[in-house]
């Protein structure tokens, strides 16, 4: 996974989040989609699964 550092990740558009609302789960490439939906599997409540799930689909179909 490509190292995303602070300077980047305030550099991102909220469209690269998959809860822009919070900035969190950044999206914005395939391996970080992954460490995204591994993340809110860990920590998220059931609808911020559900959401991000729905946006990783929605972005990479492949993955998910």
């Amino acid at each position: 996974m490509a190292k995303l550092t602070t300077a980047a990740r305030k550099k991102l558009k909220k469209n690269s989040f998959a809860l822009p609302g919070k900035r969190a789960y950044p999206v914005e490439d395939p391996s970080h989609a992954r460490n995204a939906l591994a993340r809110v599997s860990q920590f998220g409540t059931s609808s911020e699964q559900t959401t991000v799930r729905r946006k990783v689909k929605a972005r990479y179909p492949s993955i998910g």
